[in-house]
């Protein structure tokens, strides 16, 4: 969906109301008292079970719950947010969708960040996987600040584990063999300890597969949580054939939260990681990104 497709279908609030409500419907609304049947009452925008009577609000049980902007600003966000694959501030989005105060647009698109996070929350990694950590700049007063928090190098660096599905390929003519990429996931690590990476690692990655990492003394427990673990010494070589994806997405990841947006905090350095890699996983998605994102706010709560 492009800005001028977006602009005609959607024009005004009525529009947004009315295509979110069908999109709600589909998925399906549920009572407290498990009856799936309800009446819709128009001029309250809410669901009247037919069962208890009780009323759920079409806002009701989704990420746009307790929200006072309308529909159509939080179309607005949600277009411009899966338009492009860079990311938007939450100062930029203010100026294009005209409002005269930050936090709510700053609240919005955390909200909007933190149900892209659970969509991809629901699968988990499988195949042959490449996995390595990477050092994010954060705001380093905050690093200083809070005790027990360390990370290797200089202060505000803070370390996330990065994933990726990585499946060799060979030209049948040529023999060269080269590396496919499906899936990514990222994750914050509080500290280098192992049992934060075998935490990880049990709920981001299947038991059946192959992990492939550096000789890291963090990736000691690996074997006992998958098929098999093969780590190789970290050299040139590595980083550029065995971790190849992995160092790809830290290098993009890097550029594009250092691109965009300004003193991240560590607290919210997960949220900003999470917009990155639902719209990386879904690089094909084209215009259905709009649609899967509605989805998402409908569903991940």
């Amino acid at each position: 969906m492009n800005i001028f497709s977006f602009g005609v279908e959607f024009s005004s609030e009525e529009d947004c109301i009315a295509h979110f409500k069908a999109q709600r419907d589909k998925i399906g609304v549920t009572c407290k008292c498990k009856k799936t049947d309800f009446f819709w009452i128009k001029s309250r925008l809410s669901y009247e079970c037919k069962s208890c009577k009780k009323r759920i609000t079409l806002k009701s049980g989704t990420i746009l719950e307790n929200s006072n902007l309308s529909f159509l600003i939080w179309y607005k966000t949600i277009f411009l947010m899966s338009a492009t694959k860079k990311g938007f501030s939450a100062k930029e989005m203010q100026k294009q969708l005209g409002l005269k105060r930050y936090e709510p647009v700053w609240s919005m698109m955390h909200k909007l960040r933190k149900a892209m996070g659970r969509r991809d929350e629901k699968y988990t990694l499988e195949g042959m996987i490449e996995m390595d950590e990477g050092y994010f700049t954060v705001e380093s007063a905050e690093i200083e600040q809070e005790k027990g928090i360390r990370g290797r190098g200089a202060p505000g660096k803070q370390n996330v584990a990065v994933m990726a599905e990585s499946t060799p390929l060979e030209d049948i003519e040529t023999g060269k063999t080269s590396k496919s990429c499906r899936y990514f996931k990222a994750k914050v690590l509080e500290d280098h300890r192992a049992e934060g990476i075998n935490e990880t690692v049990k709920k981001s990655i299947e038991e059946s597969s192959i992990v492939f990492t550096d000789q890291s003394t963090s990736y000691v427990d690996i074997a006992d949580l998958v098929e098999v673990h093969i780590s190789e010494k970290s050299t040139k070589e590595t980083t550029k054939e065995t971790l190849k994806w992995v160092h790809i997405f830290i290098s993009n990841a890097k550029r594009n939260l250092l691109g965009n947006y300004h003193k991240i905090k560590r607290k919210n350095l997960q949220l900003y990681l999470d917009e990155f890699v639902y719209k990386l996983n879904r690089r094909y998605f084209g215009e259905k990104l709009f649609d899967r994102l509605i989805i998402a706010s409908i569903t991940a709560v």
